[in-house]
């Protein structure tokens, strides 16, 4: 599949007369499915950049590859002790916080690219733009962000690796990617960026597809389609379970 995409991009740098790069890339997996048992999986992302002064003897590029979930609202909480007891005290709205979100690069981005650039395309996870819901102290923000960041880091849920991608001969690049398996359902877009002397010349984006199938598909429709009788049975099967385990105590 990589190689007739070159070859298509070979025909279109002779019929245009293109003079700026262009980055091939490409997912050793489309669709994630996602079934009982389910522990994780590993991506790998790679394609290759075409320059048409000449490949290999053309300018010296830097990769970063950045791989997001669907995006939602999300409402952070933080806790106070008082009294000896933890309870809620203030909070914060996100109105787009990725639910995965990971970085991968040929190099660490802070040798690559300066503080804009990295904000601009969100090339780490100091950069994440969320989206936070009305207003808020700057302080306040950053603390829920880092909040934020720092519970889906242990998660597995967020994460950087500078070095992860792996340039051979400044034409193809790969990276690996693992996605737990706690991770949403939806379509993933994995964005690839070519850089040089600071600058971004090139990008491509690829999509990857996580959805559930088997028991665990039927189970997610039906919540969503007959949300009242979902509810209904798992209040029943709940309040079923809670009885059966009372009489078998009983019983010992």
């Amino acid at each position: 599949m990589l190689n007739r995409a070159l070859l298509l991009v070979l025909c279109f740098f002779a019929l245009t007369g293109q003079r700026d790069p262009i980055l091939v890339p490409e997912v050793s997996q489309h669709e994630v499915q996602v079934r009982q048992g389910f522990t994780g999986t590993e991506l790998l992302l790679f394609g290759a950049i075409l320059d048409p002064s000449g490949a290999r003897g053309g300018r010296d590029y830097d990769i970063v590859v950045v791989l997001k979930g669907p995006t939602g609202a999300i409402r952070v909480r933080e806790k106070e002790r008082i009294g000896g007891m933890w309870i809620n005290a203030n909070t914060t709205d996100f109105r787009s916080a990725p639910s995965y979100f990971a970085v991968a690069s040929s190099a660490p981005v802070a040798d690559i690219v300066d503080e804009r650039t990295a904000a601009i395309y969100e090339f780490g996870l100091g950069f994440i733009q969320l989206s936070p819901s009305g207003t808020i102290d700057p302080e306040e923000q950053l603390k829920f962000t880092e909040g934020l960041v720092d519970l889906r880091r242990r998660q597995g849920l967020f994460k950087e690796d500078m070095g992860g991608v792996k340039i051979s001969e400044q034409v193809l690049y790969q990276a690996r990617i693992a996605l737990p398996s706690s991770v949403q359902t939806g379509t993933y877009t994995a964005e690839t960026f070519a850089i040089t002397r600071g600058r971004v010349i090139a990008s491509a984006v690829a999509e990857v597809e996580v959805k559930k199938v088997g028991f665990e598909r039927f189970i997610e429709l039906f919540s969503q389609q007959q949300a009242f009788w979902y509810g209904l049975i798992a209040v029943s099967l709940s309040i079923f379970m809670g009885w059966l385990a009372g009489r078998v105590f009983a019983m010992i």
